[in-house]
């Protein structure tokens, strides 16, 4: 039986980092995550699976959050 995830909203942090580091790995290390443009980060949030958020609902600061614990997912799956 499939386990229920609820929505992922834009300030789920946490989940989108998740989700970004499962579908990039570690072809994006930090200083590459940090060079994403914003529109790219913004369509790749959008194509997440169970995401709830719209391209209006987006803004500087959840993209800024969601590139810092994108981060912190990597350098927790690197050691």
């Amino acid at each position: 039986m499939a386990q229920y995830e609820p929505p992922i909203k834009w300030n789920d942090y946490e989940d989108i980092a998740i989700k970004l580091y499962e579908r990039f790995g570690s072809d994006y290390g930090d200083s590459k995550i940090y060079r994403v443009r914003f529109t790219d980060l913004m369509n790749w949030v959008l194509e997440i699976p169970n995401f709830a958020g719209t391209k209006e609902e987006c803004n500087e600061g959840h993209l800024e959050m969601i590139q810092t614990n994108w981060v912190y997912e990597w350098r927790d799956n690197k050691s």
